[in-house]
């Protein structure tokens, strides 16, 4: 599987890509290989702000619902739009295509804390 150096994860599967203020959030390669087939993402947050482990909104799969949980406390300000019509591209290019929401988190440091590739790696092992 394929987890990214430069991105940080959570433990419930959704990784992180900061750009100054500005978080980029999605899940990972293991979840949507657990997951399967996706054919729905749902986020009714956007413009909201919320802690660190809210959820965020819901990925539906053709045998399952599941939350999405923000990684860090933030503003969610913007859907990926390209979902609403190819929702398998969470499945198919999870970590550029596929990325669910942008959000300014509240404090950059809370990225540095989660974890890196090697311990979410270990983590899923």
């Amino acid at each position: 599987m394929n987890f990214p150096e430069n991105l940080r994860y959570t433990k419930d599967h959704e990784w992180v890509s900061l750009n100054g203020t500005t978080a980029t959030v999605g899940i990972t390669d293991f979840a949507q290989r657990e997951l399967g087939d996706i054919v729905y993402v749902e986020v009714e947050t956007v413009g909201k702000a919320l802690e660190a482990g809210a959820v965020f909104g819901t990925v539906e799969a053709v045998k399952t619902v599941s939350d999405l949980f923000l990684p860090v406390g933030g503003t969610i300000t913007e859907l990926n739009s390209a979902l609403a019509g190819a929702p398998e591209l969470v499945n198919t290019d999870p970590y550029e295509k596929g990325w669910m929401i942008k959000m300014t988190v509240n404090d950059p440091a809370d990225v540095a804390k989660l974890l890196d590739a090697a311990a979410y790696n270990s983590m899923v092992g």
